[in-house]
């Protein structure tokens, strides 16, 4: 059960288990590198990944694409909110250079909220799938989106470009939305999560949740029933770490343990991957999850693009 608004933790009180590891390899700072050499923004950096060390000493690295600045403002995000710049028409050109420089097997590309934008940014989603495809076959491609809330069109243009995984977080239960995610509707996610699996069946779809933010469990497991009524495939649960004093905050620490039981719960649901732990973020192993994933269908890891 979560704690009483008197009972709130504060940050400095984290648990052991919350010690991410710091950087130790010169792959680390390749990875930095490279990342300013492209001008190319990362949720790693700008939302305080605190997975930041050991990905990018494995020269693994989330791309955020359509500039550094949010629309919206989310009381759990670290991103900067204001008025966005112009697209950048060289954004998925470095960016399959990028790829294509770090010999990335699997790429992950998320984005700002950019309501200002007729489309949502999803033909600049579109360009960066096309792009890297073409500079690195080999290359699979997983992209988290925004909901593209009140944008025609918009889910249904990403999900036929084709991406290999198509991820759009819930980030809580539908109570909290108004305090938490409040430029957004949680049924309306849900719905971006159902379009994508009917318009797209072979596409691997996913979500996932944070907890800390003052949830109890029966709703946790109402987003699981919710998400697998959508046909979402893979579901990631981490633990929500509060960025700045002025985010929401921290409303318990969940241990180890129970991240375990929601793992165990959630395969028993029928979700096909399932990567529930303090730490785990979006993009977190996700190489590895879906090579994971491809070769329980009984399907070989792609090394070449149909």
């Amino acid at each position: 059960m979560p704690a009483s608004p008197t009972a709130l933790v504060h940050q400095a009180e984290k648990p052991a288990w919350l010690r991410a590891r710091a950087p130790s390899t010169g792959a680390h700072e390749d990875t930095r590198a490279l990342v300013r050499r492209h001008a190319l923004h990362t949720v790693c950096e700008e939302a305080a990944c605190p997975n930041i060390g050991e990905c990018w000493s494995k020269r693994h690295a989330t791309v955020m694409i359509l500039g550094s600045v949010c629309t919206r403002a989310c009381a759990f995000c670290n991103v900067a909110t204001g008025r966005p710049g112009a697209l950048d028409p060289r954004e998925p050109d470095r960016l399959a250079e990028a790829v294509l420089e770090l010999g990335l097997r699997h790429v992950v590309i998320t984005s700002v909220d950019r309501d200002d934008l007729p489309d949502g940014g999803a033909r600049q989603f579109v360009r960066c799938i096309d792009r890297v495809r073409t500079a690195s076959p080999a290359t699979t491609i997983e992209i988290l989106t925004p909901d593209f809330r009140n944008k025609t069109g918009a889910v249904e243009t990403v999900a036929d470009a084709r991406p290999d995984v198509f991820n759009h977080n819930l980030e809580t239960v539908p109570r909290l939305y108004a305090t938490v995610r409040p430029g957004a509707r949680y049924y309306h996610s849900l719905r971006l999560l159902d379009q994508v699996k009917n318009r797209r069946p072979e596409i691997v779809t996913k979500s996932g949740i944070m907890l800390g933010l003052g949830e109890e469990r029966a709703e946790v497991l109402q987003v699981m029933d919710d998400l697998r009524v959508a046909g979402v495939d893979v579901l990631t649960i981490g633990q929500y770490l509060r960025p700045t004093p002025r985010h929401h905050p921290v409303a318990r620490y969940a241990p180890p343990e129970e991240f375990a039981d929601y793992e165990r719960v959630a395969r028993a649901k029928g979700f096909r991957m399932v990567s529930a732990s303090p730490l785990t973020r979006s993009s977190y192993h996700a190489e590895q999850d879906f090579a994971a994933l491809v070769r329980r269908a009984g399907q070989p890891v792609p090394t070449e693009r149909r």
